[in-house]
Parts: structure tokens; sequence; C-alpha cells
């Protein structure tokens, strides 16, 4: 018997798109959205998170449009309106009318953009490492947007990922590079990110306006060292967002919830069971 592959859960029609997700626990529900990394999908970026918080909760982590193994069209909308508009309809179809969610970079900035287009289905917000404001491209999001497959350039990206180089091994390296050959995956990835990329970043950009009339409790997590998405998307989404909270780990860079994961869910659990 073949063992099942743990990247891929369950799977519904949202927005016309076989979606694939994961779902662990019950309870209230929590979303978690992955960013954008080559090779990246809901297992790759949630796996070690998932267990814990779905002691306590109902847990779906979805792969967004374009990205593991949800369905890919010929003619795709990889837009901030695309992705929400699918993500929301996810969310119908798998019951979850209002949801905790937590976005991971590119992910945070769907997040956002659905607490401010769809506040009634959000009832608290994660941000991490996350996107969703203007900022000027950095080298490493330059450097992770333009990946071209091989294991030497897998290898340097996923360096760019991780402040402590100790929890980096061949094997990631060597997923991550199968997973980004994946049939189908580099002409979607590529469309959504071609250079020039600056633009790529004002695109996922919520508008700041809009950013302070979100009236939902809010978490902002980032890592001191990440040299993907910089520091100071942290400070400037805990200023315009009206009830938020801001939380910098030192001696970690863009995966938080890897490099400082029992730390990552215990402040989120706390966060999710606040009672404001």
């Amino acid at each position: 018997m073949t063992p099942k592959d743990p990247e891929i859960g369950r799977s519904v029609q949202a927005d016309g798109l076989q979606t694939n997700y994961l779902e662990q626990g019950e309870g209230e529900p929590v979303v978690l959205i992955h960013g954008s990394g080559p090779g990246v999908t809901a297992y790759a970026n949630w796996r070690l998170v998932m267990p814990e918080l779905a002691r306590h909760y109902r847990v779906l982590a979805p792969d967004i449009a374009g990205f593991g193994y949800t369905e890919r069209k010929a003619d795709p909308d990889y837009t901030l309106d695309g992705w929400v508009r699918h993500l929301v309809a996810w969310m119908d179809a798998v019951g979850v009318p209002r949801a905790r969610i937590v976005g991971n970079s590119f992910g945070g900035a769907l997040a956002l953009a659905i607490a401010a287009r769809h506040p009634e289905r959000v009832e608290r917000l994660v941000l991490m490492g996350s996107v969703g404001v203007d900022f000027e491209l950095t080298p490493g999001l330059d450097a992770v947007w333009g990946y071209e497959p091989s294991e030497d350039n897998m290898r340097r990206i996923v360096k760019l990922f991780a402040h402590d180089s100790r929890i980096l091994s061949e094997e990631l390296v060597r997923s991550r590079f199968q997973a980004s050959m994946r049939p189908g995956y580099q002409a979607s990835f590529s469309r959504m990110f071609a250079a020039p990329r600056q633009r790529h970043i004002a695109a996922l950009a919520t508008p700041e306006e809009a950013i302070r009339r979100i009236t939902q409790p809010a978490l902002v997590v980032h890592g001191r060292d990440d040299q993907v998405i910089p520091v100071s998307n942290a400070w400037k989404l805990n200023a315009l967002l009206p009830n938020s909270d801001l939380h910098v780990f030192g001696n970690c860079g863009h995966w938080t919830q890897i490099e400082r994961k029992d730390d990552f869910c215990r402040l989120v659990l706390d966060f999710f069971a606040d009672a404001r």
C-alpha cells in the first residue's frame, strides 16, 4: 500500500477550482494562509503548528490558487481580487462563515484584504512576516519571487528564510526543489511574480485608510532578522491597525512558525483566548 502524501488533504470546489486543503481538530475555526515561496504548500508552511493549534480549534489550511495541489486553470486570475474571491468561496465551501485567520507573508496580504473587504468573515487576525502594505522590494524577496528551478537556487532561497542555518537540511532543500518541479508549478509561479517585481508589492497592498478601518483584534508577528520581508512592515501594520499588538522575535528570520514554533504557538493561542 502506498503511503498517503501528507500534502494532499480534502478537496472542495471553490470559485471554479478543485481546492486542496488540510484540516485537523474540532471547535471554532482557524484558517491558515500560506506564503509564496517556491515549492510551498499548506503542509510545507503549517505542518509544525497545525497539530498544536488543532488541540484547541478546528484548523484549516488551503493551497491557495496557483500553489500546491489546488487545480490550475488555463486562464488564472492571479491577482489580489482573484485570491480573495477564491478564499472566501473556499470558506463557504467548507462551512466557515467566520474564522480566526493567520496569514504568513504573501498570505498575510490575503488575510489583511479579507479583513478589509469582508470584515464579517474575520474574528481575529494574525499577520506573520506580512506583506499587504507598500515597501521597497528587498533583495531577498526579489530572489524568492525570481526563483528558477535548481537545487542550488533552492538552497540559496531556503537560507534566506531562516536566521539559524542549523534547521536547514539537504532533505529540506531537496523536497522543496522537487515540489517546485511539479508539472505546471513553475509556469504559474513565474507568471505571478514576473519582473519587475516592485509592482507586485503594490498590487498586494491594502490601502492604508482601509487598514485603519479594520477593528478586529490583530496580532502582528515578525522575525527581527527577516531578510525577505522587512521588519519595518510589522511596525507599520501595528501603527495602522487600531486594535493590534506587536511581537518581534529576536534571532529569527522569515520562518517564525518554524524557527520559533513553540513560542509562536503559545503567542497565537494566548491571543486567540484573550477575552477582549
